[in-house]
């Protein structure tokens, strides 16, 4: 069962003085990409959070985030009233002016507030962590529907490829007939008289230069083999980018090999469906 790169979590926990969301956002990447966003009072969660995402997730370029609102009335910042009154009475032999206009002014100086650094609770911790897992488990979960998707687009194209494949296979002896035909009457608007069993000779070793046996079965295993990968229990993406190479490689043979309109036609459609199937596969985690 394959999944996409793509995908999308959220989870939202109401403590009493708060509003905790959490976000995940993920799309492709050859390695695993992580941007942790998250107040200072977490960060030194930050390292088991990233071991968690990343055991979860895998790969991607993911973008976590945890965002708090308070809700309630409590602050961790402070006016420091001494350095205030400090500031007001030293502006006052400066300038002259209210006390109202005096204030606003000091309040703007360094240290005019405190913040006192939080301490983490760990039973708030906890309730934090359980959320960041429900997150996880919904961007899985849409991952795995968007894996669905991609599985099935899959499938038809491979048998697309499959189809054309047997076009091929039912083209073939036609195609080599015509090889035939062509330089027997090459031979014969040269007005030379041959020797009959030496020019079957030549042809048989010329023909087998155009022989597309071995690639039409290399590739129909390929493509087999692309199937049986879609059907296991992991999703690998890069197992299936180096089937689709191979399959690239037998479709590539095929045409250089072809010499016959018709079947270079019918490999052209083969490579126009890989290329699609090699666009959604960077997708693929």
């Amino acid at each position: 069962m394959i999944h996409s790169m793509t995908g999308y979590g959220k989870s939202v926990l109401q403590l009493p003085t708060k509003k905790v969301t959490i976000e995940v956002k993920s799309l492709n990447s050859k390695n695993l990409d992580l941007n942790a966003r998250m107040p200072s009072i977490y960060r030194e969660k930050e390292l088991s959070l990233r071991k968690l995402i990343g055991n979860q997730l895998e790969r991607g370029k993911i973008d976590f985030s945890i965002y708090v609102e308070m809700t309630g009335e409590e602050t961790s910042t402070q006016i420091n009233k001494p350095a205030v009154k400090q500031y007001m009475k030293q502006l006052k032999e400066l300038v002259d002016g209210d006390d109202t206009e005096l204030l606003k002014m000091a309040v703007r100086f360094p240290d005019a507030l405190n913040t006192e650094r939080e301490e983490i609770d760990e039973n708030e911790w906890n309730l934090i962590l359980n959320e960041v897992k429900i997150a996880l488990k919904n961007i899985d979960t849409y991952r795995l529907d968007e894996g669905k998707a991609l599985e099935l687009d899959f499938r038809n194209r491979v048998q697309n490829i499959a189809d054309i494949l047997e076009d091929i296979i039912a083209m073939d002896p036609d195609r080599i007939e015509g090889v035939r035909e062509r330089l027997r009457k090459g031979v014969e608007e040269l007005k030379e008289k041959v020797d009959e069993n030496r020019f079957e000779q030549e042809l048989v070793f010329y023909i087998e230069k155009f022989d597309i046996t071995e690639e039409k079965v290399r590739l129909k295993n390929h493509l087999d083999y692309f199937i049986q990968a879609l059907d296991s229990d992991d999703s690998n993406g890069k197992k299936l980018g180096f089937i689709g190479q191979e399959m690239g490689r037998e479709i590539n043979t095929i045409g250089s090999k072809s010499n016959y309109a018709p079947m270079q036609k019918l490999v052209v459609q083969m490579k126009d469906e890989l290329e699609k199937i090699k666009e959604q596969l960077l997708n693929v985690l």
